[in-house]
């Protein structure tokens, strides 16, 4: 077998993450995870996702996979000495992240044209709730805003009329890492950008919103009101384009997802769950009529679904070669052999818990894998670490800064 190289592809690649909650910390964790090296700015009293979820003897699980792959300084950004640090910092980056209000970097006196007055070709990623620009620049947003403003929480619902329950969440943070993925993927584009032409080219700004970082995802959405002036409605567990595709209740109290919208996936279902004759019949002849009938199609399918526990009902299904699942929980994640044997689930050593299981690196590249190369740090476990290595300082000169409460 081939022998690759294990040198992860952004092993070179320094970033200063100015980032606090999601969704810059996001963005710097998967290209940490390819291997750039991270360094994470947080106050002294740490990033407020430190205190999020699940906790044992006061330390967030969360964290231990949200804030890997990085290196952890604290700073006080607001003394003069702090944004000395900064701007001294700057100069062995190649990429800042951040995700404080428009214009908050320039109050603290390390807006982009300092930043760029030492370090001239720096990519600079913005993160806001609604941009850099416009009339809602200023506005304040969390991720569940962006998902609301970019009409994702309208269609998180039962079909109308069947419930008047509000719109649920989606359960993660899908605002957020949606934009962090976007500024990453901005941060790659704008390092190519630059690099082929020479590392002296312009730099380059990455302006990402969470507003339009969830539009972006809406399909045909715009497209059908701007034409038709159509609103998209909430479909439940079905598609609106698509059937039969939907989630089917089990007799232990399950749900299994089941795929089956081409003609011959269609004739293996209707076959396996005793309604051949619908195959070919008028009214189920093609995905525009089955579409029509989803209604009497899912009542079909949940009545044989129903009389089958999940397991039954996945060997079944499996058998048949007809896409389908048994809706997940963590629980069936982290025994998946699949994701087991991709590394996608994996036990990460943790200096507070031993080990915590964590989801894997995506994406994978097969020549220059990524890896978890260790868990979320201590708050600024790394500041004596990096201001020496990067800046030149000894102990003593570290020793100071704590005793000014600068770091």
């Amino acid at each position: 077998m081939e022998e690759y190289a294990v040198r992860p592809a952004l092993e070179k690649l320094r970033v200063l993450e100015l980032g606090h909650f999601v969704a810059a910390p996001f963005c710097a964790r998967l290209l940490g995870d390819l291997g750039a090296d991270v360094i994470k700015v947080e106050p002294r009293e740490g990033d407020p996702v430190r205190q999020w979820g699940e906790m044992v003897d006061g330390r967030s699980l969360w964290w231990s996979m949200h804030g890997r792959n990085k290196r952890s300084i604290t700073l006080d950004l607001k003394s003069e000495k702090g944004r000395e640090i900064i701007l001294a910092l700057v100069k062995h980056c190649d990429v800042v992240v951040e995700n404080f209000r428009p214009g908050q970097l320039s109050r603290l006196g390390i807006g982009p044209d300092v930043l760029r007055g030492v370090k001239p070709n720096l990519i600079i990623a913005h993160i806001s709730g609604y941009g850099q620009t416009g009339p809602g620049r200023d506005r304040a947003a969390f991720g569940v805003i962006g998902e609301a403003v970019g009409g994702l929480r309208y269609l998180t619902n039962h079909k109308p009329g069947m419930t008047d329950l509000p719109p649920v969440r989606v359960g993660v943070s899908i605002g957020d890492s949606v934009a962090g993925l976007y500024a990453a993927f901005g941060i790659m584009a704008a390092l190519w950008q630059r690099d082929r032409v020479g590392g002296d080219a312009k730099a380059r700004t990455i302006d990402v919103a969470l507003t339009e970082s969830v539009l972006s995802l809406m399909e045909g959405m715009l497209p059908e009101y701007g034409q038709l002036g159509i609103i998209k409605q909430p479909t439940g567990g079905g598609i609106a384009t698509a059937a039969p595709s939907n989630a089917y209740p089990t007799s232990d109290g399950q749900w299994v997802l089941i795929a089956a919208n081409s003609e011959p996936l269609f004739a293996k279902l209707m076959t396996l769950i005793g309604h051949a004759e619908l195959i070919g019949a008028p009214g189920y002849t093609g995905n525009k009529e089955r579409v029509a009938n989803a209604v009497e199609l899912d009542r079909l399918i949940g009545s044989w679904t129903a009389g089958h526990d999940a397991g039954c009902l996945m060997e079944m299904l499996d058998t048949a070669d007809i896409p389908s699942s048994k809706a997940y929980t963590a629980a069936d994640c982290a025994s998946d052999p699949q994701y087991r044997a991709r590394g996608m689930v994996c036990d990460v050593p943790d200096s507070h818990f031993g080990s915590v299981l964590q989801a894997g690196v995506v994406p994978h590249m097969v020549e220059a894998p990524g890896a978890v190369r260790w868990a979320g740090p201590d708050i600024g476990q790394h500041t004596s670490e990096v201001l020496c290595e990067l800046l030149g300082m000894d102990k003593s000169d570290v020793a100071l800064l704590r005793q000014l409460e600068v770091i």
